[in-house]
């Protein structure tokens, strides 16, 4: 909407200006609208009383530090952001638990305990999953029998049928009978480590290190 205003001469005299036209504004102000109103200051004022040097220094010593805090503001809440839910005081409180990740690799729990989860896209008769050592020597064969389309767990105690143990370190797990569109094995948290670049913390285990959100599943 077109209104009447006023303006002011060099002088200082108000002049009336029929066509001047009142813009509704902005209610903030940043520091490139600061120095347009600073440069049409210096542009309409009296020549024979100049803008204190004093005043100018002190403004623009104001609106630098508005803008300086409000940098600060947002990397403040760029920090608590990154300090809640995966950094480390979190993620701490999952050491000694285990964790489901995608893997093809099977490690022991603290009980010795092998276990994991395939996840099969359609129904099957008869599948069976092979713990295989480091030459590729089936150690252990599961039996799945006939299982449901979905999420199968298995496990093993490590122990043949006398009780004697046959594996302590890593067995890789080979699905026959089956194609799983994933493969899962529990691991033991044994560490949480915070990057110095300040990103999400990492979970360490014997398979390698993951991200909380790799967690398929906790216990």
């Amino acid at each position: 909407m077109t209104t009447t205003s006023t303006v002011t001469d060099g002088a200082g005299l108000s002049v009336y200006n029929p066509n001047a036209t009142v813009g509704t504004g902005s209610a903030t102000m940043d520091q490139a609208s600061f120095l347009t109103l600073l440069t049409a200051q210096m542009q309409y004022q009296d020549p024979f009383e100049p803008v204190d040097n004093a005043q100018m220094v002190s403004q623009m010593a104001t609106i630098t530090n508005s803008s300086g805090i409000a940098e600060m503001n947002a990397t403040l809440k760029s920090l608590a952001s990154n300090l809640t839910g995966t950094r480390l005081g979190d993620a701490a409180s999952w050491i000694g638990k285990s964790m489901l990740v995608q893997s093809n690799i099977a490690v022991p729990d603290a009980a010795g305990t092998y276990a994991g989860q395939i996840t099969l896209p359609e129904a099957v008769d008869g599948a069976t999953i092979d713990l295989l050592d480091g030459d590729g020597n089936v150690v252990k064969t599961v039996d799945m029998g006939s299982q449901q389309a979905g999420d199968v767990t298995f496990y093993w105690d490590g122990k043949d049928d006398e009780g004697n143990t046959l594996a302590t370190s890593a067995l890789q797990v080979k699905v026959n009978g089956a194609t799983p569109s994933k493969v899962a094995t529990w691991a033991t948290i044994a560490a949480v480590q915070s990057p110095a670049d300040g990103s999400s913390s990492k979970l360490i285990t014997a398979l390698g290190s993951y991200s909380p959100s790799d967690a398929i599943s906790l216990m």
